[in-house]
């Protein structure tokens, strides 16, 4: 995995790929040069905001149960609330064991909805 030159906390970075790597699921591979993310079918389901953040998309249901359990909220990027996905506590973030669970969650989510059309002129 490649450094990225920005103002993302290094260590974030690292852990985002730690949790990555735990997932023990090939088809899970971080995307982007300048903010890091993944995606399945043309759906992102986790990504690292600039300052540091790790967002998940979740199912209604377990968005409900994450922001519950670990006192979380919905994310926000740019003042716009991304509705289906939360945003991961620190705290969670350094526990790559625990929050690998939800990380699988998400993956489910998105790999149930209808792919994308890629739309090439």
């Amino acid at each position: 995995m490649s450094t990225i030159k920005n103002s993302m906390p290094s260590k974030n970075l690292e852990l985002y790929d730690k949790l990555l790597q735990s997932s023990l699921n090939p088809n899970i591979e971080r995307k982007g040069k300048t903010l890091p993310y993944t995606s399945l079918n043309g759906h992102m389901f986790s990504f690292l905001s600039k300052e540091g953040l790790v967002g998940l998309r979740l199912s209604e249901s377990d968005r409900e149960q994450f922001i519950k359990e670990f006192d979380s909220r919905l994310m926000e990027q740019h003042g716009i609330v991304m509705k289906e996905y939360v945003e991961v506590p620190h705290a969670l973030l350094v526990d790559a064991k625990m929050l690998k669970k939800y990380l699988l969650k998400s993956y489910e989510y998105v790999a149930g909805l209808a792919p994308k059309s890629t739309k090439r002129s």
